[in-house]
């Protein structure tokens, strides 16, 4: 199959869903797909990421949903995607958040092709939804396939879209993030305990929340935690003024990493935490981990339920609880061996989660829509 992949969200800009994208498209091309990402041009850093990927308007960041967001803008984007479904003369069309603004939904407006759109997002009712749906209805009626990565996405896009909505989760290259992928040296040190934070520097992330959890977590272990933040954003200035100054020497931030690196700072991480506050529909960045056979401590919100089973494969508190956040990461880095029960169990989980069986059905939909669109062609030549 010929197989466009379109994606606001892709390198240089480091994410949940960039590494989605990438990764499908990775076990497509694998498969013998031909694949092509079509996303916008990034102001800089485009350089590593050129074969197979269409580049057309210009990124900006916007803030929504407590996040920030990637946004096209360009002039006659419609027409450029026009284009270069027909001149990659596309089998299937796969649209990652569809009602997006810009280019996933002009996407779907202008794709003359099979069409499958991808829901990552969670959350509730608002009141931009309940402006536009009218005029979104039109755009979801329009795909032959829908797909939500998780019950959480699923639930949030049935608020206001009662179509089928398939869920296929998200999925982990269990090769590539790997118990036994080597640490950076540099980092490891007998005497210390590796927390790390791998994402954005948005507010729902919950980072905040880690950095004021530092000082007791600090405190509770004599100094022996240290948190290492992978991750970027122009909030990050802010977040590192705010560390409290007892816990400043033990916060490392480390910015973005080259994508081939990833997998070696899970690697340096004693245990990985994730204190998102919400609004997260599943969390790549927890199979990840799983995957590299790090111990989990994660929020215990819906979209991470859908990944992680508190007690067994994770240690969970609650969303915005600071004193708890700090208790179950100081009591986690003082019991390496409740670490090494999470760990194993976290591997296991992530298997799950390996790319070949998500892709499976990925594939199993992408025919079904197809199926779908020819059936309607031939229903409408025949009225």
């Amino acid at each position: 199959m010929r197989i466009g992949i379109v994606s606001q969200s892709y390198y240089p800009r480091y994410g949940g869903v960039t590494e989605h994208v990438h990764a499908l498209a990775v076990e497509l091309r694998r498969r013998g797909h031909e694949v092509t990402i079509i996303t916008s041009h990034f102001r800089k850093g485009e350089t590593g990421e050129t074969t197979g990927v269409r580049r057309i308007g210009y990124n900006i960041l916007v803030p929504f949903n407590r996040a920030f967001v990637d946004f096209t803008i360009g002039f006659s984007l419609k027409a450029q995607l026009k284009r270069a479904i027909r001149e990659l003369d596309l089998d299937i069309v796969h649209v990652h958040n569809p009602l997006a603004p810009t280019i996933p939904v002009m996407t779907v407006q202008v794709s003359d092709r099979p069409t499958v759109g991808t829901f990552h997002s969670t959350g509730g009712k608002t009141a931009m939804q309940d402006f536009f749906h009218p005029w979104l209805s039109k755009v979801v009626t329009r795909l032959d396939g829908r797909i939500a990565v998780s019950t959480t996405a699923r639930a949030t896009a049935e608020l206001y879209y009662p179509d089928p909505f398939e869920v296929i989760p998200n999925g982990v290259d269990v090769e590539r993030f790997h118990p036994l992928v080597a640490p950076f040296p540099e980092w490891r040190d007998p005497h210390k305990v590796n927390i790390l934070f791998v994402g954005r520097l948005d507010p729902r992330k919950g980072v905040q929340d880690l950095m004021a959890a530092m000082p007791e977590v600090v405190e509770r272990t004599d100094g022996r935690a240290r948190l290492l933040v992978v991750g970027d954003s122009y909030l990050r200035p802010q977040i590192e003024a705010e560390v409290p100054s007892e816990a400043r020497r033990h916060v490392h931030f480390l910015g973005h990493v080259p994508s081939a690196d990833l997998p070696r700072w899970y690697a340096t991480g004693d245990l990985f935490c994730s204190p998102a506050i919400g609004n997260e529909s599943f969390g790549i960045v927890l199979v990840e981990a799983m995957a590299a056979g790090r111990a989990l401590v994660c929020s215990d919100i819906p979209g991470y339920r859908t990944v992680v089973t508190p007690n067994e494969n994770a240690a969970t508190f609650a969303p915005g609880d600071v004193r708890a956040l700090a208790r179950t990461l100081a009591q986690l880095c003082d019991d390496p061996e409740r670490r090494g029960r999470l760990a194993a169990a976290g591997r296991q989980r992530a298997l799950d989660f390996a790319w070949p069986r998500v892709v499976d059905r990925i594939e199993a939909l992408y025919r079904d829509a197809v199926g779908i669109r020819k059936a309607a062609l031939t229903g409408h030549t025949a009225a």
